[in-house]
């Protein structure tokens, strides 16, 4: 099998899991930075999510550089079926976290002008929380189609 970007131990897999770690973990810290996060639901899923997506990206990432410490493959069918599954649960999670939190950002900042009447709530915080929850999920999907790629493959 020849490797593509991104797959399990190599690289580019390797930058492409710790950059879903450090966008989760960056959504993270600026969502609980937010005075006032935990009064809405969907910025509470949204932690939650990301929270999960840095765990299941931090263990691939272990995995990864333990894979080329060793040069090992890690494509075989069993290993790839785990990613495949993983990869898509945490994606759909990640992606219904983010716009679920996007609708509640836009309704208070543009539809119901919240965020003018009412300054001391953090909008600018929840709406970067957002984007980088955007932009992990991105890179999962990343992930998830090269995994779901090398499953056809193997």
């Amino acid at each position: 099998m020849k490797a593509m970007l991104g797959s399990p131990g190599t690289v580019s897999g390797l930058v492409l899991r710790t950059g879903q770690c450090l966008f989760a973990a960056a959504s993270i810290g600026v969502m609980a930075s937010a005075m006032g996060f935990s009064s809405y639901t969907a910025f509470c899923y949204l932690i939650a999510s990301m929270g999960l997506q840095l765990l299941w990206s931090f263990g691939l990432a272990c995995l990864d550089v333990y894979a080329l410490r060793i040069k090992s493959d890690l494509q075989n069918s069993v290993l790839v079926s785990l990613f495949v599954v993983g990869d898509w649960v945490t994606a759909t999670l990640s992606l219904a976290a983010a716009c679920s939190s996007a609708g509640i950002a836009v309704l208070y900042s543009r539809d119901l002008d919240f965020c003018k009447a009412q300054m001391h709530i953090p909008c600018n915080r929840f709406q970067l929380s957002i984007a980088l929850a955007f932009v992990t999920w991105f890179l999962i999907a990343i992930s998830s189609h090269v995994m779901f790629w090398i499953l056809a493959s193997v």
